[in-house]
């Protein structure tokens, strides 16, 4: 999904209202109702807003999507995403890395290119494939395994984690709102991802473009924390105007063929 300015309006009038009408919405966009139907499935696809009769609400706030539906969406944007990280970290380096499939593709970029790398993580897939790669040290947090997706939380997690001090935290995020705000769903996933922030000499986030403007519960904190974005498209302008004043860099991949 490539979001344009009209997307990022209806975001935006969804979220100050609650919930939006498609009438509503496309007297005041200027457009057709079937064209706000096809914005609102559009980021109901996207998991940014969940479609109800006659209009839209925000997406589920609570519950994340199922693991296996987020590792099939946007895998080549994924894949740009963890290009760019791979070569933005130099060899022989110490890093966290966090839950989550974008995660979980820059593991799959570092093995490929990397040598003499000391992983420190708390997702049991980050750990898998970069132990492929005979050259890297990797290390594996104490904790609870989830289930549903291979994450590592609890107390052992984070007493865990405060041990080390690293040169790159690389992490995700469910949803970054216009005002910088970095939002998740899980509060121990958050304190886990804190705890790697505050341990690391450069925090580095990863977040494709379904990432902007998504809904979800906990706050994990804010951009401001961060020294770099990598992402796959232009943040909303307000979110990049603050990105700027921050001096957060954004590393955008380049567009995907047609």
């Amino acid at each position: 999904m490539n979001r344009s300015p009209r997307h990022d309006r209806i975001l935006q009038l969804v979220r100050e209202n609650g919930f939006m009408p498609i009438e509503e919405l496309a007297r005041l966009l200027d457009v057709t109702p079937q064209t706000i139907r096809r914005d609102i499935n559009q980021l109901c696809e996207a998991n940014l807003l969940r479609r109800y009769h006659g209009g839209a609400a925000l997406g589920n706030s609570v519950e994340n999507e199922d693991y296996f539906a987020r590792k099939g969406k946007f895998q080549s944007e994924k894949a740009h995403i963890a290009d760019m990280i791979a070569e933005s970290i130099p060899d022989h380096a110490s890093l966290f890395m966090s839950i989550g499939t974008t995660i979980e593709a820059v593991a799959q970029a570092l093995a490929q290119s990397h040598k003499g790398l000391r992983v420190i993580t708390n997702n049991i897939h980050v750990a898998s494939i970069l132990s492929a790669n005979a050259d890297f040290t990797v290390m594996i947090t104490s904790g609870v395994v989830r289930a549903s997706d291979g994450g590592i939380t609890g107390v052992a997690t984070l007493d865990f984690i405060n041990q080390f001090k690293v040169d790159y935290a690389v992490l995700g995020v469910a949803g970054i709102e216009t005002d910088g705000s970095l939002l998740d769903f899980d509060y121990r996933e958050v304190r886990v991802a804190q705890a790697m922030m505050g341990n690391a000499r450069h925090r580095f986030l990863a977040a494709d473009h379904s990432k902007f403007g998504r809904n979800a519960l906990v706050r994990m904190g804010h951009v401001s924390e961060f020294n770099e974005l990598f992402t796959d498209a232009q943040p909303p302008e307000a979110l990049k105007k603050l990105l700027d004043d921050l001096g957060v860099h954004i590393h955008l991949a380049e567009p995907l063929p047609i």
